[in-house]
């Protein structure tokens, strides 16, 4: 699609304090740390900010524990883009995502938040900006702590089955192997969908976004 520009190249070694960028965006993908989380539905959020970062050629993450995250940094295009993986777990992700909001001084309609979705049939990823957090833990953390002015790219992973399984058990679980084979078309998706963002007007569309063919 013509999205993707080569960063430049200086040769030096760029310090986050000392950037001027004209435009900073901030990405953040929801999830817990630890292994026993890795490829977990909670998960998908941090699962899409790894494959978007090592497919723009961003630094290594850093921990980054006054600002209670992960953290990398690169240019594309004209913009300034730094990606978060808070550290605090999930319930607590508002603390992380403000910190480094005041730190960098970042405007709220400048922050991205990339989360799994249980109202949303896996296959879909929606789009939109502002609203309440539809019972997420993580955007309740951040909307509490930052407003809810940002913007949400929602990755499905309903419909809960079996019904009667405890909602926070269903979200913990892996990716059923059917639904695995699928990662790389919905990382990919979401690839694109940063990337429209970022290179373009710095606007979300409302939309639907199908990832299964």
């Amino acid at each position: 699609m013509g999205l993707f520009q080569n960063r430049p190249q200086t040769g030096e070694t760029v310090h986050y304090y000392t950037l001027g960028q004209n435009k900073t965006t901030l990405v953040v993908g929801l999830g817990n740390l630890g292994p026993e989380y890795d490829h977990t539905r909670h998960n998908i959020g941090f699962a899409c900010l790894d494959a978007f970062a090592k497919a723009n050629d961003f630094d290594r993450w850093l921990a980054k524990k006054d600002l209670k995250c992960h953290l990398t940094s690169a240019t594309l295009g004209e913009t300034r883009v730094i990606l978060i993986k808070p550290t605090t777990f999930m319930n607590l992700s508002g603390e992380a995502v403000q910190a480094v909001m005041q730190f960098y001084k970042i405007d709220p309609h400048k922050v991205i938040i990339v989360h799994d979705e249980l109202d949303i049939p896996f296959g879909q990823i929606r789009l939109r900006v502002g609203g309440g957090s539809a019972g997420h833990n993580g955007l309740k953390s951040i909307i509490q702590h930052v407003g809810g002015d940002f913007a949400r790219v929602r990755i499905g992973i309903g419909p809960k089955e079996p019904e009667h399984i405890d909602t926070a058990d269903f979200v913990l679980q892996k990716f059923p192997q059917a639904q695995q084979k699928h990662h790389h078309e919905l990382t990919r998706e979401v690839n694109a969908i940063l990337s429209e963002y970022i290179y373009g007007d710095g606007q979300l569309p409302t939309e639907t976004r199908n990832f299964l063919i």
